[in-house]
């Protein structure tokens, strides 16, 4: 599904969050959000998911304004995994991940409803612990329920804050080639709020790359990752070197006022 934000802007009080960021992701597509902290990455991602409302711009699905959608059309398209989800009664795994059929549901849980949930725990990797207490697993674990959950909604757009966040190296690439299979399998659109520029730039079709609440470079992964982009956003100095195509960085050394100020690799 295709989507695009236009001219978006938004505010806490009086201070711009985000100002005109504006891109789109097509069908097949995974787009990286990337930036330091406090840079918008997550806010973008709740004005898609209308949790925050834009001051201004649009925010347009196949070309159709999401606020003209309803809650339950909302909730069907977009499949969305915050960076924490506390849980304050009592859940198995199972019960997390069926939340994600909510949409679906109207009366009761049906056959169609507990088949996906089982396929999807399947996929995760998720069958020993599936009724386990969801308070009780590791950060790790609780991520990768998270993502079965939203796998669970058979959404159209993917919106993931930091998806392998908590996860070990193993865990990390084998939810991202899960994502990466089911977008371009199923032909969905993601966009994800990444820390790590070479997870980002090996998983994703597209990159932004923010600044301040601004975009400050955007399109193919090689256009975007580069060391001169990086050492005005991040304030370091980094080798850049390709591999398979896409570029990933080695940090060399931190920059201020134009001097090196701690080596961290040669």
């Amino acid at each position: 599904m295709r989507l695009e934000l236009a001219g978006i802007q938004f505010s806490y009080g009086s201070g711009d969050i985000l100002r005109d960021v504006g891109f789109k992701v097509e069908d097949g597509e995974i787009l990286s959000l990337v930036g330091p902290n406090g840079s918008g990455k997550t806010t973008i991602l709740k004005c898609i998911n209308r949790i925050l409302k834009p001051k201004r711009g649009k925010v347009l699905l196949e070309g159709k304004n999401i606020d003209t959608m309803k809650l339950r059309d909302l909730a069907r398209t977009f499949g969305y995994i915050p960076q924490s989800s506390p849980v304050s009664f009592p859940l198995t795994v199972f019960d997390m991940v069926l939340l994600g059929r909510k949409p679906y549901i109207r009366w009761k849980t049906g056959k169609r409803d507990y088949e996906a949930v089982f396929k999807i725990i399947e996929l995760m990797g998720l069958d020993e612990m599936a009724f386990r207490a969801f308070d009780e697993l590791s950060g790790g674990e609780k991520q990768r329920a998270l993502v079965a959950r939203a796998f669970a909604q058979e959404p159209r757009v993917l919106l993931f804050d930091e998806p392998i966040s908590n996860l070990d190296l193993r865990y990390q690439l084998e939810i991202l080639d899960i994502v990466s299979g089911m977008v371009r399998g199923a032909g969905l659109s993601a966009v994800m709020a990444m820390h790590d520029l070479n997870l980002a730039s090996r998983f994703s079709d597209k990159i932004v790359m923010l600044k301040k609440g601004e975009i400050f470079a955007a399109g193919r992964c090689q256009d975007v990752i580069n060391a001169d982009n990086i050492r005005e956003v991040y304030g370091i100095e980094v080798a850049v070197y390709v591999d398979s195509g896409k570029p990933q960085v080695v940090p060399v050394a931190c920059v201020r006022e134009g001097k090196n100020i701690e080596k961290v690799c040669s």
